[in-house]
């Protein structure tokens, strides 16, 4: 398995179970609290049931003569759901009904002497049952015995329909949350995935640019030390090794320019310049290469243009983005630069006559490495120019656009934001 694959599925699974142990606490707690409420709520309907029976039974000693017939009717009368109504004597015994379980009486007996008046008992079929029971005095005063009785498994019906309704919602949710966190998971990866992919094909670029010029100088060197010394033969071999250690330092340079810049190690400084005065010693650094290849290179509009950044890297954009004008202008052909300022912004445009770039390479021409056409790839450069360029750019706030047709030349703008 790949190592990202394997990153991500173990924060998945670092996800899920997370939730698990959140929804379990949660869980628990919410249940400990729901069963204690309905504890709380069968208790309260006993109390409120025995109470029921007594005020039943004092209203019918007022109505009639005869006491325990009184109270007896009014036992028969009173009817609660899923609660079962006992009148015992002072003694514990049964009033109503008749015939009253042996262990209701004595757990009416215990329930009265506790200090709640609950008592729980072992009904039939291993069911239990909660008992209520509590002296009362009649308005005649005889004492009597309220008892009320439900059974426990009502509780535990409701609490189980509870757990199986947590118990869905949480297993929908723990497979929302699988789905979704394996979702999360590969969309915060993918940059990193993608960065992963960049620096693998940035090192074989890499190794691939520093093989040619390396073996370049290698056969030099080789070749001249197999034949005898002969001053111009000599002096020729070290003008070529000296042009590819120049084309390898220069390499090398970029590549530390961008490791640095990747790894924020590079300072940009913040001062006020002029980018007129910045793109006018670009024109000068590559005049002389203008003048080799014939190509004329032209300024038109020069407008004062003040912009903040770090003089050093403006300078060096300007002057990547003018070298590759001139390259890529066949000779004879022509190299025009702008400076303009509108509307809060100071814009760069250069503008060649040179080979152009096809449309479907003009979205890769800021990749590392990316040369393009044969045509562009013979040409003199490492491919790193445009993405250093770029990355100036971005640090400085500003935009860089390029725009070309294949055979008709290329224009490339860079706008800055203007300091008033």
């Amino acid at each position: 398995m790949r190592p990202l694959a394997r990153l991500r599925l173990q924060l998945t699974a670092w996800y899920a179970g997370v939730f698990l142990l959140v929804l379990a606490l949660l869980g628990g707690g919410l249940f400990v609290t729901i069963r204690l409420q309905m504890s709380r709520h069968l208790d309260a309907s006993l109390r409120a049931a025995a109470a029921a029976l007594e005020q039943a039974a004092r209203i019918r000693e007022t109505e009639r003569t005869s006491a325990h017939g009184a109270v007896v009717d009014a036992v028969d009368e009173l009817h609660i759901p899923d609660r079962s109504l006992y009148l015992l004597d002072a003694d514990f015994q049964p009033i109503k009904p008749a015939q009253v379980p042996a262990a209701i009486q004595n757990g009416a007996r215990e329930a009265t002497h506790s200090k709640r008046g609950f008592q729980n008992l072992d009904g039939r079929h291993d069911r239990e049952l909660r008992l209520y029971a509590e002296h009362f005095t009649g308005t005649t005063g005889t004492p009597y015995v309220a008892a009320a009785v439900a059974d426990r498994m009502e509780l535990e019906d409701e609490y189980a329909s509870l757990i199986e309704a947590f118990g869905a919602a949480a297993l929908a949710a723990l497979l929302l949350l699988t789905g979704g966190g394996s979702l999360l998971v590969r969309k915060s990866t993918a940059p990193i995935e993608r960065s992963m992919e960049q620096m693998r094909r940035f090192m074989a670029d890499a190794a691939h640019e520093l093989r040619t010029p390396v073996t370049i100088l290698r056969t030099r060197v080789e070749v001249a030390l197999a034949q005898a010394r002969e001053p111009d033969h000599d002096a020729a071999t070290l003008r070529a090794i000296e042009r590819e250690a120049a084309r390898l330092g220069h390499i090398v340079g970029d590549l530390l320019t961008l490791a640095r810049a990747d790894a924020g190690e590079r300072p940009i400084a913040r001062e006020l310049l002029y980018l007129d005065d910045a793109a006018s010693q670009a024109v000068e650094a590559v005049r002389t290469l203008a003048q080799q290849k014939r190509v004329q290179v032209e300024v038109g509009a020069f407008e004062e243009a003040r912009i903040t950044g770090d003089p050093a890297l403006v300078r060096q954009l300007l002057v990547i983005v003018l070298d590759n004008a001139v390259k890529f202008t066949p000779a004879g052909g022509h190299v025009r630069l702008d400076v303009t300022t509108q509307d809060g912004r100071a814009t760069v445009v250069v503008v060649d006559t040179g080979v152009g770039i096809p449309a479907e390479q003009l979205p890769h021409v800021f990749e590392r490495f990316y040369r393009g056409d044969p045509a562009r790839r013979e040409a003199d450069g490492t491919g790193l120019g445009l993405a250093i360029a770029r990355w100036i750019a971005d640090a400085h706030g500003a935009r860089i656009e390029i725009g070309s047709t294949p055979g008709n030349g290329t224009r490339v703008t860079v706008t800055f934001p203007v300091t008033a």
